[in-house]
């Protein structure tokens, strides 16, 4: 296709779109996968330094962190009363606990006394006393005894109870915000919400979670999962099935944005190549790119005639999945089957969309470090229709010098494709620091999603330096 199509546009890729790739599939497509709001925000260049400058980073934890919502932990991982997790950001840490009423609350880490962190480990408790000199609390936050407490008149009368965190769930996950003024969470995922009810994020479970600290800023991590055209020469394995420049962009609004790359068609890269349908399934069965082709929607084989690739890997991935986890697919639309469906939540969050098992993505600062961050990768499956609720993995943690090949619960295509883009990302951080011009660009329609990312960052900073 060329610029003859009266749908072409300068800021998209003349081939084929998503949504047209959508037109074929054979079953109904919901009306919100087609094409969103794509506004124009600008061609502007930024600075390098946003990505390692100590000044910016210290304003980012101030209105940025301390401000947004942020999901901390699944819900069946704190399933009985006194079950806690602990989760970490930019220096503060919480215990996320199940309270004796069946709430969740979000609890400081540190003792009131002379500031230990009351716990290192996940677990259950019924209190947590701290290691050092004994003074407990209850595991709601409420305070419960101190052995020296005679010395302490200045406690007499006074509520000391453990400061917390504001808490609100959506989907089976927990999420908090240090500002207890913030607004609602549904204000900020909405729109999520609701492309989503059909996903049923509350009833799945979290299979695998692998978290891994990159020699990067956290900025330089998320936006390597935001943009599809990078395959090109990072993942070159999976050109002949994943059609990645003409994917679908969309930005709905402050917080809530996505991208769609169709599974089963050729990369326009490759175009010239002329892939048979037979071609594109065996090379989906030698490289799984996602949690929702993860041994299922490939392997070696013939497509009957008339049949194309992708209609063939949905109906596989259907049949597959139905057998393992007991649910009815037949009605669901190729593109829930088999697609890169990426929903990204602003500043540091993304979930797939779809019914296979999907993946959701997490990055954060490593505590106060600029130059360094953390990325944890989720795949969430669907509860079995029968039998009982499988319990939630813990979390398998990764330093920067161990490989995605010690967390071989991710399968080898995620793990192959991972060691790609770590491969490049310390090297981007490297080079913004060695900038000739001290600028980078990003494309006006594939790059919008990132430059939003700045943007909104500029905004909370402003805003909270009035």
């Amino acid at each position: 296709m060329d610029g003859s199509n009266p749908a072409y546009r300068p800021d998209r890729h003349p081939s084929e779109s998503y949504d047209d790739i959508l037109n074929r599939d054979t079953r109904p497509v919901p009306d919100h996968m087609r094409q969103g709001p794509a506004p124009d925000l600008g061609g502007e260049g930024i600075a390098v330094d946003r990505y390692f400058s100590p000044e910016l980073f210290k304003k980012e934890v101030e209105h940025v962190w301390m401000k947004v919502w942020q999901w901390a932990c699944r819900e069946e991982e704190i399933p009985d009363v006194g079950d806690y997790v602990i989760y970490e950001v930019v220096g503060k840490s919480l215990i996320i606990v199940r309270a004796p009423d069946n709430s969740i609350k979000a609890l400081y880490n540190t003792c009131l006394h002379r500031g230990r962190k009351l716990v290192t480990l996940n677990g259950c408790k019924n209190e947590f006393r701290c290691p050092y000199h004994g003074i407990a609390w209850n595991n709601d936050g409420s305070f419960k005894d101190n052995p020296i407490g005679w010395d302490f008149p200045q406690w007499k009368d006074e509520d000391i109870g453990l400061p917390q965190a504001k808490v609100d769930t959506w989907g089976g996950f927990v999420f908090i915000n240090f500002d207890h003024n913030a607004p609602p969470l549904m204000d900020q995922i909405g729109v999520l919400a609701k492309h989503f009810e059909s996903y049923d994020y509350a009833n799945r479970y979290k299979a695998v979670h692998v978290a891994k600290v990159v020699r990067c800023n956290w900025k330089v991590l998320a936006e390597a999962f935001m943009e599809s055209h990078h395959t090109v020469t990072t993942h070159p394995q999976i050109l002949p099935f994943l059609a990645d420049a003409n994917s679908q962009y969309d930005l709905f609004d402050d917080f809530v944005s996505r991208q769609f790359s169709a599974q089963g068609v050729p990369s326009p890269f490759v175009y010239d190549k002329n892939y048979t349908a037979s071609d594109i399934i065996n090379a989906m069965g030698g490289v799984a790119t996602s949690a929702q082709n993860m041994g299922r929607g490939g392997g070696e084989g013939v497509v009957p005639e008339g049949v194309s690739a992708r209609a063939f890997a949905a109906e596989a991935a259907r049949q597959s999945l139905g057998a393992e986890d007991g649910w009815d697919y037949s009605n669901c639309s190729d593109a829930e089957m088999l697609d890169a469906l990426l929903y990204n939540v602003w500043p540091n969050m993304s979930f797939w969309a779809g019914f296979s098992p999907n993946l959701v993505y997490r990055w954060r600062p490593n505590g106060l470090d600029p130059d360094s961050g953390i990325m944890d990768v989720i795949i969430m499956k669907r509860v079995p229709k029968t039998g009982p609720r499988p319990k939630a993995v813990p979390m398998h943690e990764l330093g920067a010098d161990d490989p995605w090949t010690d967390a071989p619960e991710l399968g080898a295509g995620l793990i192959g494709i991972f060691e790609q883009d770590m491969g490049n990302l310390p090297y981007v951080q490297e080079g913004l620091k060695a900038s000739g011009n001290g600028v980078v660009q990003f494309g006006r329609y594939t790059e919008m999603r990132i430059r939003k990312l700045h943007q909104m960052i500029d905004r909370y900073i402003a805003a909270g330096s009035v």
